[in-house]
């Protein structure tokens, strides 16, 4: 990638001069200069010999075990790929030329695997093993913003490097930023931006809208992020009732919505929290119902192939939001696509794009770096833009760690040809639309900072 200069302002995104989306004028100026090998003397887990230890933290059990089970293949793929294996996948259409296919910096490429079960605290506690026994230099993983909060506490805590899996909550580069914490995934603010103008433009502006919602960070900031968009285009928001993680029959909570004069439902709920809520709301016939002179309606903020697989034909015609589809054509999704399907025989998930992405990102910024130090991978990181990687241009913004790119605002497919072929994209939301400033109220307003990034020395 060459040295050029990245302008975010009155016109957009630059590099080279190109407008990528424009983003507004509180944006900030970033330098995509190769990023500077840090100085400090020594760090936590150093990599020793001919070897470096990446930590694979995942949900093997619990309610997001299906996304845990796809991030894990992603993993394994990155690690074959960067180890110079099978056909290299994203590197090959990755705008950053850093990486040779020989390990990183020299250092072959090995990993560990924890089961996060789901839940913070075993997350912490499969994260901690990783560091102390394993010498993990950097975690990654998870399928709850529960957990990479939690786990994202942990890193900068010890000094390691973390670097997001699937978390979609505001807090992960809001509230909760660190310094040595990472994310690629979108977030619950991207997503209401994404999908009130779709909601509005085909259920109209005037909605009663009831929130079925886990109770839990990502619960919450979707609720908040899907109310105040919806809203803004003139929904009322008549109720919004949490929901246990751990609920697995959702009936008693759908039957309330029959009662109020709600003519939608927003199911604030993942993996197969929502393959359970939406059958219940299904099996009540809530679909089939006239409410307001109105058909009533339900929305999915955020979906997963896997979920709607879950679902089944449920899952027709419901709109939601994703962080990446196989079906894309940019050259990045595509090789990823071939690749992921060749070693696995399915296409990959969005949990598997993102979980592959942040591996290659990481490796990438300690090549770029000269250094597995975190600080001077975190100042490689820091406003970076890449392409190729699926999504279109994407950058990490400096000030909360967070990427933007565009978002897929997608439903339910009538007709579906394959078993994969569930959704289908409807709209492409540029980053401009999903753009907000670091201290929006929605990501802990002005007291949230990164603080200072950890060695671990």
């Amino acid at each position: 990638m060459s040295d050029s200069k990245l302008v975010i302002g009155r016109r957009g995104l630059l590099k080279g001069g190109v407008a990528v989306g424009a983003v507004g004028l509180a944006a900030p100026t970033f330098f995509n200069s190769p990023a500077r090998a840090d100085n400090h003397s020594g760090y936590l887990n150093a990599p020793q010999g001919g070897s470096v230890t990446l930590g694979f933290n995942v949900p093997q059990s619990g309610p997001y075990a299906d996304e845990g089970a796809d991030e894990l293949r992603a993993y394994k793929l990155a690690v074959k790929h960067l180890n110079g294996e099978g056909d290299g996948g994203m590197m090959n259409t990755f705008s950053s030329k850093a990486l040779k296919g020989n390990g990183i910096l020299g250092k072959k490429v090995e990993y560990v695997t924890g089961d996060t079960q789901t839940k913070s605290d075993a997350a912490r506690a499969s994260a901690k093993s990783m560091i102390e026994k394993d010498g993990a230099i950097m975690i990654t993983g998870g399928s709850s913003s529960g957990v990479a909060v939690a786990v994202q506490a942990l890193c900068q805590e010890t000094g390691i490097m973390f670097m997001a899996g699937l978390t979609h909550s505001n807090d992960t580069t809001g509230k909760d930023r660190k310094a040595n914490g990472f994310r690629h995934f979108f977030n619950s603010y991207m997503s209401g931006a994404a999908l009130a103008p779709v909601l509005a433009a085909n259920y109209g502006t005037d909605r009663k809208a009831y929130h079925l919602t886990a109770d839990y960070n990502w619960g919450y900031t979707t609720e908040e992020a899907v109310t105040q968009a919806t809203e803004a285009v003139g929904w009322e928001t008549v109720n919004a009732v949490k929901t246990p993680l751990t609920q697995t029959d959702f009936s008693s909570y759908i039957a309330p919505v029959l009662q109020s004069d709600a003519d939608v439902l927003v199911l604030n709920h993942y993996g197969g929290n929502m393959v359970n809520s939406l059958t219940n709301a299904v099996q009540f016939g809530l679909r089939d119902k006239l409410v307001n002179n109105k058909n009533f309606e339900i929305v999915v903020p955020l979906y997963s192939r896997l979920m709607a697989k879950g679902a089944g034909a449920n899952v027709k015609g419901i709109f939601g939001s994703t962080n990446w589809h196989w079906s894309l054509q940019d050259e990045g999704s595509k090789a990823f696509v071939k690749s992921f399907g060749t070693e696995y025989g399915f296409p990959p998930s969005q949990a598997a794009h993102t979980t592959y992405v942040q591996t290659m990102l990481y490796a990438d910024a300690c090549e770029r770096a000269g250094t597995f130090n975190p600080c001077g991978v975190v100042e490689a990181l820091e406003g970076f833009f890449f392409s190729g990687l699926g999504n279109g241009p994407t950058i990490y913004r400096k000030e909360d760690h967070q990427c933007f790119k565009d978002v897929l605002v997608v439903k339910g497919k009538e007709n579906p040809e394959s078993e994969f072929d569930l959704l289908e994209v409807v709209e492409v939301t540029p980053m401009s639309k999903v753009w907000y400033s670091p201290d929006h109220p929605q990501m802990g307003g002005e007291a949230a900072t990164l603080g200072e990034c950890n060695t671990g020395a």
